[in-house]
């Protein structure tokens, strides 16, 4: 009941009078041209509406929640009746003390108080009245509650996909600040380079992508080859190469859901190898999908067991999110190889 209550004021008042004079001056005309009498047709109409109106929304805020909402039908159904029984006593009434003494002028006879022919034309008249403006009604609410539903979606849909990036971006920089601590616990010379690299990164986290549903590829791209030299440092044999075989220029993608795939792929193929080989593929399929593959080899097939963690569960559910099920991201073994492939339509900026 609190709920149709609520309801009622997402329409604004203004509304309501537009509609009921509309529909007021519509019915006079129409009748005072149907009779040639306006001036009946305006007592008429004023008599009729001061009790449509009445009715109308003691059906909608009070019968409906009480007794519909709470499947009370037969209840409902006598209200209703006693309620178009106290209806047809005021109209003849006031129609008989303030019109005519012939309750119905409109019929083709005289007709007198409680006849049925005269209780059901009423009844009918009230019937059709309470069913369209309450049409009207109900469907205007239906369509601010569909668009308050949607609008809902998208919110919890943007905090939950917001929740997933700021899950990616600690666990990326947690990582990173463990290979600067390693790198700090040798005294190595590398890690003022480590340092710089790492303050680029945080820029593009925290001021580039920021509040961006989408960023230029080449920007990703070259995140991840400040990632990648980052890694560098901490490896002392790694081969990494970058094939682009697409004009990319204008393609745009959702923000660091590449690195994830890169970050495992030094994770676990750096695992017991001192020749680590990783190759990344990124192109465009057919102008629809964007293809990219990263490759890395292992030592052995133990390494594979630990390709587990937030940042590829977070990639799978972001994407799912993003694309819903328009996405492919696909895992395979090949000669010693790991390999992650993911295709996502593809986006221009224009």
């Amino acid at each position: 009941m609190n709920e149709i209550q609520k309801l009622k004021f997402d329409i604004k008042l203004q509304n309501h009078i537009w509609f009921w004079g509309s529909y007021f001056t519509l019915n006079f005309l129409r009748w005072g041209a149907y009779f040639n009498d306006y001036p009946y047709s305006f007592k008429s109409n004023l008599i009729e509406f001061s009790l449509h109106i009445p009715l109308v929304y003691f059906n909608l805020f009070i019968l409906v929640p009480t007794f519909v909402l709470k499947q009370k039908y037969i209840q409902y159904t006598f209200s209703l009746i006693a309620s178009l029984f106290g209806i047809y006593l005021l109209k003849t009434a006031l129609t008989y003390y303030i019109i005519s003494e012939n309750i119905w002028p409109e019929a083709n006879r005289e007709y007198h108080p409680f006849e049925i022919n005269h209780i059901v034309a009423v009844c009918i008249g009230e019937l059709y009245v309470l069913a369209m403006a309450s049409s009207v009604y109900l469907t205007l609410t239906w369509l601010r509650e569909r668009e308050r539903n949607r609008s809902l979606r998208e919110n919890q849909f943007k905090i939950k996909l917001k929740y997933l990036e700021n899950q990616i971006q600690p666990h990326f920089f947690f990582n990173t600040l463990n290979n600067l601590y390693a790198l700090s616990l040798e005294s190595s010379n590398k890690v003022p380079d480590v340092i710089i690299k790492l303050s680029n990164l945080m820029e593009y986290v925290l001021y580039d992508v920021k509040g961006t549903k989408f960023v230029p590829l080449i920007k990703e791209i070259d995140y991840i080859q400040n990632y990648i030299e980052i890694e560098k440092l901490r490896f002392e044999n790694v081969e990494v190469t970058i094939n682009l075989e697409s004009d990319i220029e204008d393609v745009i993608v959702p923000p660091l859901i590449f690195i994830s795939l890169v970050e495992n792929a030094f994770k676990h193929g750096g695992l017991n190898n001192k020749n680590l080989k990783i190759k990344i593929n990124c192109k465009v399929i057919d102008n629809q999908m964007l293809d990219f593959e990263i490759l890395n080899n292992f030592v052995n097939s133990h390494s594979l067991n630990l390709k587990k963690g937030i940042g590829l569960t977070n990639t799978k559910k972001r994407l799912k999110l993003i694309y819903k099920s328009n996405f492919s991201l696909k895992h395979t073994t090949k000669l010693n190889y790991y390999i992650i492939r993911l295709q996502i339509p593809i986006r221009n900026e224009n």
